[in-house]
């Protein structure tokens, strides 16, 4: 009888078991990665495949729900996945192998994380029990990757992969954006467990700040309601929250003009009355001059960083200093305020506008549109000049994303470009990174397939990451990829010239052996330029057209426009020694600026 009730037992225990087993169904964790991609409603994976991250391609195989892109080299991929963030809001996630793979990403994940975009990386790894015996391909890219991302993490056990993974995407998205590495060991990506994929979790220790406080609100109300000389100074942070229409009615209800950081240009139409123009070392002498003499700085989603305050002691030295930003940490590290908010800017904004009114400073306005109107930002040069293509642009392309470059190329679009709300520009403004533009604006199109999408780069940069041409070809993507071409690394060549007697060093683009180390003289003997960027692109499948005179420059430009398909390459040949000006030099206050070029 004993014997018959333990049988019964461990009967019934077996059929409870089975039970649990086909409720519970245990896949792999390759299999659970696609699960989880799904259920952070991931359409586009930018992915390269190798030995230690072939398992998680495998169970991608056939997927109809997720694209997955495949680049010509790493650093492309993760910049395609920034520009697809960027452009559209979503989370960027790419998917690379173990060693060369991973450290290929370690620029594009430093870019993306100091401009606050959204990713999460996924790595493959060598198995949790070779880690650190220095086994093929292995690298620590957690520890690499550490002070360059929000934060990165190796999962270690299979029952963990579930939460890690909903903890990357939380992390990425919530707050302040950033870029978050999960490194995957190959033995959790064959491991068995559950198919469980949580819908929250919560995350010990992380606390993003969702609401305003409503006394440093009223505030910086009463303060800028006082204000004689106010200015908006707004960062990417308001890009970053999709805050521009709050921050545009905020503009027209206080009247308060607008100047922008690079990263915050287009926050409001920059043909808007109110909008002066950007700040810092190329920003206008109108905002240069109105940030030096504002009696009231409000500051939204910036970091003030070098490039905008020039020298620091010098910098709005007679205002009343407000500062909202997402990060506590920003606040008075490099220029101290007097009202901070730790907000997001979407939220702070439309708590400002339930108080906000309109402000009496008509001599205010009026002094700043005599700025504009005296020292406006133009190109004196005759004949083929980037402001003359960046107009054609603007003119051409209504509804647009435009991916700019790093360099001289950048400088001028950022001074040149007219941005609205169906007008986008996507570009590496903390770190500055060469080769960004083109991938970046591959990640937009596949994005954004209605839009049109531009680069405008140069001709060295363009070069970083010109293979990702391929890309464009084969995923079919009519991309418009304008190369102003001076021959030169053009930013520091200018450099060179104004700040270093024109000892053009490792900055000639024309250079052969037999030219001598000390040329700075650009002339028509130079040697051709290499590569042939027209027969390159042909070489590819893509269009191309070589630009001289002015006059060809909207018809290339419509051309590239009604192509379908094939990216179209427009090289506009331009004057070596154009400058961007004006200049703030090194160590100068903001007010302090070269506003002409020697020859004008």
């Amino acid at each position: 009888m004993v014997l018959y009730i333990q049988c019964h037992f461990i009967i019934h225990i077996c059929v409870q078991a089975h039970a649990y087993k086909e409720v519970m169904m245990m896949i792999t964790g390759a299999e659970l990665f696609v699960k989880a991609l799904k259920a952070e409603q991931v359409d586009t994976l930018f992915a390269y495949p190798g030995g230690q991250a072939i398992d998680l391609f495998n169970a991608l195989y056939g997927e109809n729900d997720i694209d997955v892109i495949l680049p010509r080299h790493e650093q492309g991929l993760v910049h395609a996945a920034d520009g697809y963030a960027r452009s559209t809001g979503k989370v960027g996630v790419c998917l690379v192998t173990s060693g060369p793979g991973a450290t290929n990403l370690v620029t594009g994940i430093a870019t993306a994380n100091y401009d606050s975009v959204p990713l999460v990386c996924f790595t493959g790894q060598v198995p949790t029990g070779l880690i650190g015996n220095d086994a093929f391909q292995e690298v620590d890219i957690v520890g690499i990757t550490r002070s360059i991302c929000k934060y990165a993490v190796t999962v270690r056990k299979r029952d963990e992969l579930a939460a890690v993974i909903k903890k990357a995407f939380i992390i990425a998205r919530t707050g302040k954006p950033g870029v978050v590495v999960v490194d995957l060991p190959k033995d959790i990506q064959r491991e068995y467990g559950s198919d469980d994929y949580p819908e929250k979790i919560e995350i010990r220790g992380y606390k993003p700040k969702l609401s305003v406080h409503a006394g440093q609100i009223k505030k910086a109300l009463e303060t800028l309601n006082h204000a004689k000389k106010p200015v908006f100074l707004v960062g990417g942070g308001v890009n970053i929250s999709r805050a521009n229409s709050e921050m545009l009615k905020l503009t027209e209800i206080t009247g308060v003009p607008v100047i922008t950081t690079i990263m915050g240009k287009g926050e409001i139409p920059t043909t808007h009355d109110l909008y002066i123009g950007n700040i810092g070392i190329h920003g206008s002498y109108a905002a240069n001059t109105a940030i030096s003499n504002c009696d009231v700085l409000f500051s939204i989603g910036t970091r003030f960083n070098d490039r905008i305050t020039g020298k620091i002691e010098h910098f709005a030295t007679h205002a009343t200093i407000i500062h909202i930003d997402i990060d506590s940490a920003s606040i008075s590290r490099n220029i101290a305020v007097d009202i901070p908010i730790v907000a997001d800017a979407k939220m702070a904004i439309s708590a400002l506008l339930e108080k906000a009114q309109k402000l009496n400073i008509e001599e205010w306005i009026e002094q700043i549109k005599q700025w504009k109107n005296q020292y406006p930002i133009t190109m004196k040069t005759k004949g083929l000049t980037p402001e003359k293509v960046i107009s054609a642009i603007n003119n051409t392309f209504d509804n647009a994303i435009i991916a700019t470059d790093v360099g001289q190329n950048q400088l001028w679009a950022t001074q040149f470009l007219e941005l609205s709300e169906k007008k986008q520009m996507l570009t590496s403004g903390g770190l500055g990174t060469m080769g960004y533009g083109f991938p970046a604006a591959i990640g937009a199109k596949i994005g954004n397939p209605s839009k049109d999408v531009i680069v405008i780069s140069g001709d060295g940069g363009i070069q970083m990451n010109i293979q990702e041409m391929a890309t464009a070809i084969c995923y079919e993507l009519p991309i418009t990829i304008c190369i102003l071409n001076n021959g030169y690394l053009g930013n520091v060549r200018q450099w060179q010239e104004m700040f270093f007697d024109r000892r053009y060093s490792s900055t000639c683009m024309r250079y052969r052996k037999s030219c001598p180390n000390s040329c700075n003289s650009p002339t028509e003997c130079c040697p051709e330029y290499t590569p042939d960027f027209i027969k390159l692109a042909e070489s590819y499948g893509a269009k191309g057209i070589r630009i001289t005179k002015e006059n060809e420059i909207v018809s290339a430009l419509e051309t590239a426009k009604h192509t379908l398909k094939v990216p179209t390459v427009i090289e506009f040949i331009i004057e070596p020694e154009e400058n961007v000006m004006p200049i703030v030099p090194p160590g100068n206050a903001l007010n302090d600026m070269i506003l002409e070029s020697e020859d004008n």
